[in-house]
Parts: structure tokens; sequence; C-alpha cells
């Protein structure tokens, strides 16, 4: 199992009128926890793209939301790979408000895609090694 976990305060752009957190903005959140996640294990996600030729699109988001999360306050966002995939990758998201209570749950996979020929592509050996080395 892969976790990483990162912080970030719920900002007023962010909310709806009731000051929570706007229920589209989660999928930004996750995507922060996955960006960070890698950039956890060494790899950045524009040395990803950028370099090495892969993208990450999404295939399928899950979310189950618990409580709201408001305006100002820090949440902690917790993404975690379960094992090192072949052709698909999956995060696993959970948010925690700043009583560290479990607000919001996700579910994110992905499959890699190589940007030259547009065809999907194993998991690139970048994201295997580093994986290998974290364990």
């Amino acid at each position: 199992m892969f976790t990483h976990e990162f912080k970030k305060r719920v900002r007023y752009a962010e909310t709806d009128k009731m000051g929570y957190l706007y229920y589209g903005r989660y999928a930004t959140l996750y995507e922060i926890g996955r960006v960070e996640w890698l950039r956890n294990i060494g790899i950045s996600y524009r040395e990803l793209e950028d370099v090495h030729g892969v993208i990450l699109p999404v295939l399928s988001v899950e979310s189950r939301f618990l409580k709201p999360a408001y305006y100002d306050e820090e949440l902690t966002i917790i993404s975690t790979v379960n094992e090192i995939p072949t052709k698909m990758i999956i995060f696993y998201h959970e948010i925690l408000n700043g009583k560290e209570e479990k607000i919001h749950t996700g579910i994110v996979k992905l499959f890699f895609i190589d940007i030259k020929s547009n065809k999907r592509v194993s998991l690139p050996s970048l994201i295997k090694n580093a994986m290998e080395s974290a364990k």
C-alpha cells in the first residue's frame, strides 16, 4: 500500500452560498492528491508528460459525501494506491476535516496513454521502479 497525505485549505472561491466546499471541487482535491502522491515517490506529473510522454486520463470517478467541508477549513487529502498497477492505476482518496474526521471518500481510476501514439500502454517503468523503491 502506498499512501501520501497533503494539506489544503478551503478557499472562499471554492465554496457555495452556504459556505460549503462546492461538490464539484472534490475532483480537484483528487487531482491534488494524485499529483502530490506522484511527487512523493519522486515523479513530477510534468516530467511524466513532457519527458516520458505518458498521460493519465480519468476512466471513472466515484465520490461519497459524508460531511461538508467549510470555508477556511484545513483539509487533509489522503491518497492511496493499494498495489503496483499494470494497465490501470486506482487512487483511493479520503478527505479529513480539521478535526481529523473523515468527511469524504473518492475512487479515481486512470489508465496510461502514450502521447505520441494516443494508445493505451502498460505501467511506465518510471512509476513501477519508483513504487518498488518506496516499499
